[in-house]
């Protein structure tokens, strides 16, 4: 879509160096322009505002996320001046701000995933929750407690809003603070699910994600995998997963949950550790 609303406004060479997709959250379009094409894009933001109806901004990505709280610099394009909207996915609202907090639309489907997995009656620990997507969504139908941790303070602030936000048949409990030390002084032994929706830095904190899992619980693993042929990104997180931990574990599954870049993919394994 967005290559084709900027027919006529770019060359074809130009066209080519476009990324192909953009990001709409709400009523904000985020968008990612190549340096070589930076001279345009004031037309670019105008071009998509015009064409894409529910739009009131276009914003383009300055910076990578980054840093403990997970946040990237935006360039207002056109439009309101102002980073915060409500997005809707799979029968929930929530409040986002798209530069402050951590949020991608890109993980709809994993979110889903995940909320279908969990049952009646567990406890939920997810370590890195953000503005509380994974754990809204996961308490939506299921009467499950999820602990949403996030050490960005702006993040825990909008969970605590989106959770009243939305009629839950669970129960959705927002931490603002470190993983490591909530889990630690709180939660060791808790969980019968633990989420590690960090994927660059799933490792680190591997050890916690066990300290928190029951016997028996489950982890769901995220990482980020190179590989030639894409089908092989699952199994190599797997085997990596195997290489690292310490203690006995049982892979459930794999999948690849997106591509973040040429050959390198962000992938989830599920696995149910025995202590």
């Amino acid at each position: 879509m967005l290559k084709k609303a900027l027919e006529g406004i770019l060359s074809e060479k130009e066209a080519e160096e476009m990324f192909s997709a953009f990001d709409q959250i709400g009523d904000i379009i985020v968008i990612r322009i190549p340096d070589s094409l930076l001279s345009k894009k004031k037309i670019i933001g105008e071009t998509l505002l015009e064409q894409v109806k529910t739009a009131k901004s276009v914003f383009c990505q300055s910076s990578d996320v980054e840093g403990d709280f997970r946040t990237r610099s935006l360039e207002l394009l056109v439009g309101d001046n102002k980073t915060e909207t409500e997005y809707k996915e799979y029968g929930c609202r929530f409040l986002v701000d798209v530069e402050k907090a951590f949020f991608s639309p890109r993980l709809s489907t994993e979110r889903e995933r995940i909320s279908n997995l969990v049952q009646d009656g567990e406890i939920v620990i997810n370590m890195f929750g953000g503005v509380g997507m994974f754990s809204i969504m996961a308490a939506k139908n299921k009467k499950c407690s999820v602990y949403n941790i996030d050490i960005n303070p702006i993040a825990s602030k909008l969970c605590e809003k989106n959770i009243s936000l939305n009629k839950l048949a669970g129960n959705v409990i927002s931490i603002n603070g470190d993983a490591g030390q909530i889990v630690k002084e709180q939660l060791e032994n808790k969980g019968d699910r633990t989420l590690m929706l960090l994927p660059e830095r799933s490792d680190e904190f591997l050890d916690t994600a066990i300290s928190a899992t029951k016997n028996n619980g489950i982890i769901h693993y995220y990482s980020h995998m190179h590989a030639d042929k894409k089908q092989d990104a699952p199994k190599f997180s797997e085997q990596h997963f195997i290489e690292i931990v310490k203690i006995k574990s049982e892979i459930l599954s794999s999948k690849i949950v997106r591509a973040v870049g040429p050959r390198y993919y962000q992938t989830v394994v599920d696995v149910r550790i025995t202590k």
